[in-house]
């Protein structure tokens, strides 16, 4: 990555209000990671649904491909591709593809499919879910290791001497990870794997206190399997929105945020188990939610950073549409000027030379004053009035202060 330190980036569904014009709507997703790539943001990763309204992506790899020759530098993923939907061989070929299209800034993010009316359609039933994403995750990383063909079946889908014809771009295979929310299922599938993990739960009610937890479990079973998990392929998905100060940023999403409750997870959803009434206010308190000045949006950060006992990878923030486009865009700016850098390191050098120059300026600024003094006077000139109170006492309008 372009970073040393933590990774910031972006979790896109997207969330898109019914009755919003759905081209536009695709046209402002795809602006917005433009936005993030000139931010210097590392990562966004675009999801894949198929009924309820909001959701109107379906296919991440197309999302992919426009993006990835909109942007020079940001990761692209999908988050998530639900494999129970596709058979793994083409999976696995897409990928690969798009690994090569984008010079290896495509990422694989695998999980069982989000909503119960996407299976539903498909005739696939809600129990078998996990359990296929788990045959059809086995079956890729097979396909992508390409020691030897692979022949595989099961109930839902069948590989004979199968292999890809086109290997990885990327040096080691491109990243892979497993959305995890409220079951333990993502977190053992992601240890079995030995790959990445989306941790969606950090952003529900309960989710960043089971951090810890989750990462333990994941490591059990990636030693069972003699798989090992990084910390740094360990991604944490919140809600955030940041303004100059705390009470305009919650002005700006009060409304927004309802909306989306109400409107989508309450009468669209029925509201699942794990969606609280009061999402804004319970996610403030609880830290899933950080909305506030750069400041109580960093302080935010690293709360939730300790719940993870030993830190992670990257931090993801779900992108939505509570604020007005334009308070969006600024609050995404805002981050990337004033948050991003504590995390990063970037600002440590700055730092040091400005502590360096005070401390010494004295020493530094003594000969200066004397080799002016001399310049005006080898010049036959006498020095300007308002130039005498500077160079007699040493101080300058800096250096005052």
């Amino acid at each position: 990555m372009a970073h040393d330190g933590l990774r910031f980036g972006i979790f896109l569904a997207p969330f898109h209000q019914l009755g919003d014009n759905p081209t536009l709507a695709l046209a402002r997703d795809l602006e917005l990671i433009k936005w993030l790539d000139d931010l210097g943001y590392d990562e966004a990763w675009i999801g894949e649904h198929h009924s309820a309204g909001w959701e109107i992506i379906a296919s991440p790899e197309i999302f992919i491909g426009v993006a990835a020759d909109r942007t020079k530098r940001i990761m692209l993923g999908s988050g998530v591709t639900s494999l129970p939907y596709h058979h793994p061989f083409l999976v696995a070929q897409r990928f690969v593809q798009l690994d090569h299209m984008t010079r290896g800034r495509v990422m694989l993010g695998c999980g069982p499919g989000a909503l119960v009316s996407d299976a539903y359609m498909m005739g696939i039933e809600a129990e078998k879910q996990r359990t296929m994403m788990d045959e059809s995750l086995g079956a890729i990383m097979l396909l992508l290791e390409g020691k030897e063909p692979v022949t595989m079946k099961t109930d839902w889908f069948e590989l004979k001497e199968a292999r890809l014809h086109l290997k990885p771009y990327t040096k080691g295979g491109f990243p892979i990870a497993v959305a995890s929310a409220t079951t333990p299922s993502g977190v053992l599938t992601a240890g079995k794997y030995g790959v990445g993990m989306l941790s969606l739960g950090a952003g529900l009610p309960g989710g960043p206190q089971k951090l810890a937890e989750q990462w333990k479990l994941g490591e059990e079973q990636a030693a069972k399997f003699g798989k090992t998990m990084k910390r740094e392929d360990w991604r944490l998905v919140i809600n955030m929105h940041v303004a100059e100060d705390d009470e305009q940023a919650m002005r700006e999403v009060r409304a927004g945020e309802r909306v989306e409750t109400l409107s989508y997870f309450s009468e669209t959803l029925g509201r699942p188990p794990m969606r609280s009434e009061n999402p804004l206010a319970e996610g403030l308190q609880a830290g899933t939610t950080v909305v506030g000045s750069p400041e109580t949006v960093a302080a935010g950060i690293r709360r939730l950073l300790e719940f993870t006992g030993g830190g992670a990878g990257a931090v993801l923030f779900r992108s939505h549409e509570w604020a007005t486009r334009e308070q969006t865009l600024r609050s995404y700016e805002l981050f990337a000027r004033w948050v991003m850098p504590q995390f990063q390191g970037s600002m440590d050098s700055l730092y040091a030379s400005r502590e360096w120059v005070s401390e010494n300026r004295s020493g530094i600024f003594g000969p200066h004053m004397g080799a002016m003094r001399k310049a005006f006077t080898d010049a036959g000139q006498e020095v300007p009035n308002h130039m005498r109170m500077t160079l007699h006492t040493g101080k300058t309008p800096l250096n005052e202060q």
